[in-house]
């Protein structure tokens, strides 16, 4: 059976500010860890006025630090925005805090816009993709006897778990090759997503942190109690990227009724591409989809995201799929 996690990005609704976002976190992780979710991860992504979750590791603190036993870490830290040393310090304090509960998914995109991840790291290197190294060195900060002369503290002899993420072939030849799990962005960019799984199963090696492969998808699900209910709540999320597609990112917008029969060919083209794995409906129409992806591909996890409106009807979302857990083998 597939183990089931949360990925939020806080989204700050229309006519609501971070603050409440930060609110809306909090309580979907209580609420998370009473439905016996497996773990919580949050995502760095910078200058969107929708997302609220840009400082991620303060974050994933206020998260961690409300919740008792669920599993909690980012999904990911763009690692090309900062140094190894600090994501390591930022990790190692959080574990110390919270051992044995965090997290640390990787990505190698910037989150942002170039002119965004110009900000964040005050120049763009001309070297080639420096990405493989930063991630050896990180690892190496969090190992018992650190090879480099300057240590990481708190971190040093923590073993944070280190996750690849990634949306296409790149990610998954790295982590078979580090031997580290694999977490593929198939919610919002699906398309080389059964490629990829397959490189990364074939061509895994194993390592110190992890003797066989494992895979976690990205899977997009929009639960109500019917089937027409779910699918104007999904709405919103679709809303927010064809805004976002459209170089126009805004707050998350409320449902609108017929949304996908308001657009034209192409953008249902294209939404229909980005938000491929998803399910949509009742709770026996949602355990049919998700039992289909799961047996299509294998997974071993499923982080779930749902980009709701409402958060008293994002809650209800998880907590169907949190009741329908033990149907999806």
């Amino acid at each position: 059976m597939a183990l089931l996690s949360i990925l939020d990005l806080s989204p700050i609704a229309q006519g609501t500010e971070p603050a409440q976002s930060f609110k809306n976190s909090l309580d979907l992780a209580q609420h998370a860890e009473r439905w016996a979710y497996h773990r919580f991860w949050l995502a760095e992504h910078h200058g969107m006025p929708g997302i609220a979750s840009a400082a991620t590791a303060v974050l994933i603190a206020h998260v961690a630090g409300g919740t008792r036993s669920i599993r909690v870490g980012a999904g990911g830290i763009m690692l090309p925005n900062h140094s190894p040393l600090v994501i390591a310090e930022q990790f190692g304090t959080l574990e110390s805090l919270f051992p044995g509960r965090i997290d640390l998914g990787l990505g190698r995109a910037p989150g942002s816009d170039q002119r965004t991840a110009r900000a964040l790291r005050r120049h763009l290197s001309s070297d080639a993709d420096e990405f493989p190294q930063d991630v050896a060195e990180l690892l190496d900060y969090f190992s018992d006897e650190p090879h480099s002369a300057v240590k990481a503290v708190p971190g040093a002899g923590l073993h944070v778990p280190v996750w690849i993420l990634g949306s296409s072939l790149y990610g998954a030849q790295l982590a078979a090759a580090m031997g580290l799990p694999y977490a593929f962005a198939s919610h919002f960019a699906p398309q080389q997503m059964m490629q990829a799984v397959e490189i990364y199963r074939a061509t895994f090696r194993p390592s110190a942190y992890l003797a066989k492969p494992y895979v976690m998808l990205g899977f997009n699900v929009f639960a109500a109690d019917t089937d027409d209910q779910a699918h104007l709540l999904a709405s919103s999320a679709q809303q927010a990227f064809v805004n976002l597609r459209s170089g126009r990112p805004a707050k998350i917008p409320p449902p609108v009724e017929n949304f996908m029969q308001q657009l034209g060919e192409g953008e249902r083209a294209l939404l229909n591409q980005i938000l491929a794995c998803s399910a949509i409906g009742s709770p026996a129409t949602v355990t049919q989809q998700m039992r289909d992806f799961i047996a299509r591909t294998g997974a071993d996890e499923l982080m779930i995201a749902s980009n709701i409106f409402e958060h008293q009807a994002r809650l209800h979302s998880y907590e169907i799929v949190a009741k329908i857990s033990s149907a999806l083998t």
